[in-house]
Order: C-alpha cells, then sequence, then structure tokens
C-alpha cells in the first residue's frame, strides 16, 4: 500500500484567497513527509499581530486603506501568518478587486516568491487565477493577483455533499489538463486543495497559487509532478465521498477510519462511479504501489490526463421537464355550461349530443357571406375590364412609346470579385496585445486544412476576461467591400469591423473600428447591410468552439473577401 501523505488542516473561507486557519502542508507520497518542515499557520484575528518564529522578519505594518504603488488600496487582510499577509484590495486604477501577498523585502522568502509569481505570470493560462504584477518597493515585496468573487471554493460546495458525477469529472479533468500545460513548462504547486480549486459561476473550474503559495511558505519538493498528482486524487476523492483520504480531518472533511488504510471510493460510499474511483486510486498511489485493482499508476498529470481520455466520455445529465397537466375535458349539456355535477351515490349520465341549431342568425350569417361573395365578383370583373379597355387605348395611340425589359432595368451592378489580402496581424486589445502571432498567414493561405488559432480559455466567451480577440487584414488600398467569408473549425461566432476609409495606417485600438456585419457557424458569410468601403477590416471573435480537449479555442481556417 502507498504510503500515507502527512494531512492538511484548513478551513475554508469565502474570501478568494488562503484562509486565517491552521496549516499543516501536504508532502510528497515518496516518504519525504517525515523530512520536510512542517508548515502551521496562526489563526488570528484580523488586524491582531501573530506569533512569529525565531529569526523571521517582522510582517510589515499595515492596515486597512493603506495604498501600494498609489494604486492598490488594502481593505481587508485575510491572512497573517509567518511573515507574510494577504489582503483583498481595490485596484484604483482598473477600479476592480484584486488579491495581494504582502512580505518585508528582507524576509528570507521574498527573492522566492518574486520569481514564482513571475514564472506564474508568464505562463498566462486561464485555468489559473491570473498573477498581475509583482513588485518590490519601499522594502516591502508585493504579489498582486485576480480576485474572483463569483467563484467558489471546492471546500464550500463539499460542505452540502459529495459532487454530482458529470461535476466531479469535469473537476479532475480541467484540473489535471491544467496542471499538465503548468509542469510542461516547468511550474509546480505544491499546495493543491480544496482551497485552491474554485468553480466559476459559468462553471469553469480554475487554480490558484500556483508557485506562488509553496513560495510564500517556502514548500518544495524533490518530485513536484507526483506530488500535484496525489493532490489531483485527493481532490477527486474528496468530490466523489466528502471525505479526505487521509486519516486526518482536513478542508471541512472527515478523515478515513484510522488503521484501515487508504481505500477506494466506491467502498467508502455506494453509487459512486466504478471508473473515476478506479482513476482516482491511480492517482493517490503513485509511489510505485499497485494503484487499484486492474490499472498502473500515475505518477504525473500528463499521465492523469492520458488515463481520463481513455475513459468512456461522462455525459451531462438529461435536462428535466415538468410533465404539463391532465388534459381537462368538459362537458356540454343542453341548458348547462361545464361539468355535469354529480351527487354522492348518483350514476354519472352519458352526454349525448346536442342537437343541430338552425337559428335565425345562422341563416342571417350565410345571406351576409353569399352577398359579400357575389360584391367581390362584381368588383373584380369591372376592374377587368376597365384594365382593357386602358390597354386598347395604349395600343391604338400611334404617339406613345414602347417600352422593352432593357429599358426596365435598372443600372448593371458590376460583377463582384475577390479582393487580395496584402496581410493580416492578430489583434488582443483587451489582453497582451498579442493572441498566435506566427500562424496568422494560414488564415488566407488558400487552405482550409492549415489554421489559425487563440489560447485556450475556460469558457467560449474567453473565460470573462475579455469581450473577444480577432485579425486585422490589409486589402492593400481602400476598397468596395462586398461580403467576407469566414471558414472556422467548430461553430464561432464573429463580427466584421471596418475602419473608416480615410484611415491612414493600420489602426491600433479597438474604438477605431465599427462593426458592419455579425454572424456565427463553421462557414460565415458577412454581407454589409449598407456599402463600405475601408482598407483595414477587423475579424473579431466574439464566442468560441468546445475543442476536443475540452478547452474552448477559435481557430480560423480561411477567409475570403470580394467587392
Amino acid at each position: 500500500m502507498a504510503e500515507r501523505s502527512t494531512a492538511a488542516v484548513d478551513v475554508a473561507d469565502n474570501s478568494g484567497d488562503e484562509p486565517l486557519t491552521a496549516q499543516a502542508d501536504q508532502s510528497t507520497a515518496d516518504g519525504v513527509a517525515k523530512n520536510r518542515e512542517r508548515d502551521t499557520d496562526t489563526d488570528e484575528a484580523q488586524g491582531s499581530g501573530g506569533t512569529e518564529s525565531p529569526g523571521k522578519a517582522s510582517p510589515p505594518e499595515l492596515h486597512s486603506g493603506h495604498k501600494l504603488a498609489r494604486r492598490y488600496r488594502l481593505e481587508e487582510c485575510v491572512t497573517r501568518l509567518d511573515g507574510f499577509s494577504s489582503w483583498r484590495a481595490v485596484d484604483e486604477k482598473l477600479r476592480r478587486a484584486v488579491g495581494v501577498h504582502i512580505l518585508p523585502a528582507d524576509h528570507t522568502r521574498a527573492r522566492s516568491v518574486l520569481a514564482a509569481a513571475r514564472s506564474s505570470a508568464l505562463l498566462g493560462d486561464p485555468r489559473f487565477v491570473q498573477v498581475l504584477d509583482a513588485v518590490e518597493e519601499n522594502d516591502l515585496v508585493y504579489v498582486v493577483h485576480e480576485w474572483l468573487p463569483d467563484a467558489t471554493e471546492l471546500s464550500t460546495l463539499l460542505a452540502s455533499g459529495p459532487l454530482e458525477v458529470y461535476e466531479a469529472y469535469q473537476m479532475v479533468t480541467q484540473v489535471s489538463a491544467a496542471m499538465a500545460a503548468a509542469h510542461r513548462e516547468g511550474l509546480a504547486h505544491l499546495r493543491l486543495n480544496p482551497n485552491a480549486v474554485l468553480r466559476t459561476s459559468s462553471g469553469q473550474w480554475r487554480i490558484r497559487g500556483l508557485a506562488v503559495n509553496a513560495a510564500l511558505r517556502g514548500i518544495n519538493s524533490e518530485t513536484p509532478q507526483r506530488t500535484d498528482t496525489e493532490a489531483i486524487g485527493a481532490l477527486l476523492y474528496a468530490a466523489l465521498t466528502q471525505r479526505w483520504p487521509y486519516e486526518s480531518d482536513a478542508y471541512g472533511l472527515s478523515g478515513l477510519p484510522k488503521d484501515v488504510g487508504l481505500i477506494a471510493p466506491d467502498q467508502v460510499r455506494a453509487g459512486v462511479h466504478r471508473g473515476l474511483s478506479e482513476l482516482t486510486m491511480r492517482a493517490l498511489a503513485n509511489n510505485g504501489a499497485t494503484a487499484s485493482r486492474h490499472e498502473s499508476a500515475c505518477t504525473t498529470p500528463e499521465e492523469l490526463v492520458k488515463a481520463i481520455g481513455e475513459m468512456p466520455r461522462i455525459r451531462p445529465p438529461e435536462p428535466s421537464f415538468t410533465a404539463p397537466p391532465d388534459y381537462q375535458r368538459t362537458t356540454y349539456q343542453q341548458g348547462t355550461y361545464g361539468r355535469q355535477t354529480q351527487h354522492p351515490g348518483a350514476t354519472q349520465p352519458v352526454p349525448t349530443p346536442p342537437p343541430p341549431l338552425q337559428s335565425r342568425t345562422g341563416k342571417a350569417l350565410k345571406w351576409a357571406v353569399s352577398a359579400l361573395l357575389i360584391a367581390a365578383l362584381g368588383l373584380g370583373s369591372w376592374q377587368l375590364a376597365d384594365a382593357l379597355m386602358d390597354q386598347g387605348n395604349k395600343s391604338e395611340d400611334p404617339n406613345q412609346s414602347q417600352t422593352t425589359d432593357d429599358d426596365d432595368k435598372g443600372p448593371t451592378k458590376p460583377a463582384s470579385g475577390p479582393i487580395a489580402i496584402s496581410g493580416a496581424r492578430d489583434f488582443d486589445p483587451f489582453g497582451d496585445g498579442s493572441e498566435k502571432p506566427t500562424d496568422i498567414s494560414k488564415i488566407y493561405d488558400g487552405s482550409a486544412s492549415t489554421y489559425w488559432q487563440t489560447d485556450y480559455y475556460l469558457s467560449a466567451d474567453f473565460g470573462r476576461l475579455k469581450s473577444g480577440v480577432g485579425v486585422i487584414l490589409d486589402l492593400g488600398k481602400v476598397q468596395q467591400v462586398g461580403k467576407a467569408t469566414i471558414t472556422f473549425q467548430g461553430d464561432t461566432s464573429v463580427e466584421l469591423l471596418a475602419a473608416s476609409s480615410d484611415t491612414g495606417s493600420e489602426p491600433t485600438s479597438f474604438n477605431a473600428f465599427s462593426k458592419v456585419a455579425e454572424g456565427s457557424g463553421t462557414t460565415v458569410t458577412l454581407k454589409p447591410n449598407e456599402s463600405v468601403k475601408s482598407r483595414y477590416l477587423l475579424v473579431w471573435l466574439t464566442k468560441l468552439p468546445l475543442t476536443e480537449n475540452n478547452e474552448y479555442r477559435g481557430r480560423v481556417a480561411d477567409i475570403k473577401v470580394s467587392s
């Protein structure tokens, strides 16, 4: 049986940052737990001083209302321990909530925290809570990160019970893929727990504290991939059983009974999905021991992603519909309206159909309809005769000019033709300014088998990080634009925008373009309602399709413009 990791004790909060609780760091599964320093968080009231370890730098004396860089206004302290503090703050420049970690510049971990934050920021993966700034200033080191007020921690979700099978499947799929991407860039988490995994209001899962949370606490591992893989297994175990897979209670969850060892989730709780139960064991028992009854262990997030891909796909539950009420038949009897009243003990009589009604009203209606038909026929005959007489008068007039079919036609519209695209550039004005620029020429190379693609996002609306991304097309000179046909891989929503015809150089801001058409699909033809003359067009993607890797990504295979 695999060696058990030291349990971590946290109490969830709703702050979006690390909680103010007692903590014990989870160690690796290969026996290094007993050799690693155990990190303990001190539970304190907000603003109170904590007990510092000997030789540690004192936390900076900060308070609500304090400003960093004349921009970040501190609002509420959510963690204060071991020489650093974490705050909810407001970015007054962009008017949004942010989170801030602060520690003295002479703190023993200050350099490693800065390095971890900058490495995490360079990853730029929207599946992680993004690091927005990492600064050393005025004897302080602070790291600014996103604040997600609409996101809920996994520990909070589990307080009401285990996750549904599809939700647990989505969680482990997205978290595993995100961690595999991070490890490919040389980044590890090492503190992946139910407080670090968040579900947004759109149903996407995000991870906070990549590399930074471990650096703040001085945690490292000789086998980072194995550590993070085991942590993902523990998350899935908790999601399926509402139990923590170790003997100690943690994150508001009860641990396993003592001296029973690590037992599979489907043995802890009835109705657990068999495939997810085995996947959990393959991730948890990953130190060389037999991971499950049939499969080998997963020792890296990449192996976990592969194992998930080999499972039969778990589909979302069918939506439930409320059946309409049964049709209530009513009976009509002569002299009554509605349902026949039945007295107790009486036998309900079988209603007989009413006799046909021949009233004065029915006869009057027939005569009125007949009169209207006769009048309509007479009026039509008179109009026909008048038209024939008028035609005869025209044919007898020798001075009357004759019109031909050619005279009836308006001026001939010039035939449309293709417009060559002389250049293109990726356009991401609401992000980092660049979106996969290397493959941009593939959108007009005439081949639908090649494509330019966006970065991947957590939802079709770009993870709510921006309104869209796009491509600027240079037509070489001002042209009359009749339509643009865009071919995508996957159903995509798109808008066509055009710069003013007097624009002398390629625009650099989104406001320099005006929307002229929109549509959605895999092959979309966008035709402006009015005449458009422009040299620069913007193909603007507003909703992305879901790819085979369970990511949202736009792929533009071909663009054609014609007059």
